[in-house]
């Protein structure tokens, strides 16, 4: 089964509403049809359990009785701290908790690094600080152990063992247009292309369900 990690702006009033200007119900609108789609594409879904529109997402997309949310946490980390984690990782609805398991990711830095890593497609729901940090040092990463870097051999598994980039179909990345202002940097879209990674820019909900069902016909799974 294919997995999605979902990464996007934490602070949803600042970004969602101030930003972009997508009145509340809109909002919600956009929120309960992405859970839907991935539902209905039948993948789990990975993400860090904090404030965002990630967590409302996967919120909505176990209501609707999607199949696993996986939540990546830097249980080891002593510089920060997950204190601010644990509300999330033990939320709960419909009486069932939303986090299936967690991957112990070691601490903040590894974490956001590598967390789009443990999918093996990207969600982009927002382009916020976090959210280009976690896309960028991800791909920076790949570009490590899929050899377009000859002075550097790495494996994926050496940077975790439930790193699966790149390993069942293209590392590639959805973006959710709505959620931006504008398409990616130039730049960054032709350093994706050069490690074999698709990008595709979904409209509407329907979009996510329907380009996840393209890619999941050709997995290695």
């Amino acid at each position: 089964m294919l997995r999605v990690v979902l990464i996007g702006a934490g602070d949803i009033k600042f970004h969602y509403s101030n930003l972009l200007s997508i009145p509340n119900d809109e909002f919600n609108k956009h929120v309960e049809g992405i859970a839907k789609a991935l539902q209905e594409a039948g993948v789990e879904i990975v993400l860090l359990p904090d404030r965002g529109i990630s967590f409302e997402v996967a919120k909505r997309y176990k209501g609707f009785g999607g199949s696993k949310v996986i939540g990546t946490v830097p249980k080891s980390d002593n510089v920060f701290g997950i204190k601010h984690l644990k509300p999330y990782m033990e939320s709960k609805v419909n009486g069932k908790k939303i986090f299936d398991e967690f991957i112990d990711t070691d601490n903040w830095y590894k974490q956001d690094m590598s967390i789009c890593l443990f999918g093996d497609l990207i969600l982009m729901l927002g382009n916020s600080l976090g959210t280009m940090r976690d896309l960028v040092a991800a791909y920076y990463l790949y570009k490590l152990f899929a050899g377009d870097k000859p002075e550097v051999k790495i494996k994926r598994k050496a940077i975790h063992p439930e790193a699966r980039g790149g390993e069942n179909v293209p590392f590639s990345l959805i973006v959710y247009q709505p959620f931006l202002k504008e398409k990616l940097d130039y730049e960054i879209e032709a350093y994706i292309k050069k490690l074999n990674g698709n990008i595709y820019y979904a409209k509407s909900p329907s979009d996510i369900r329907d380009i996840i069902k393209r890619i999941s016909s050709n997995t290695r799974l």
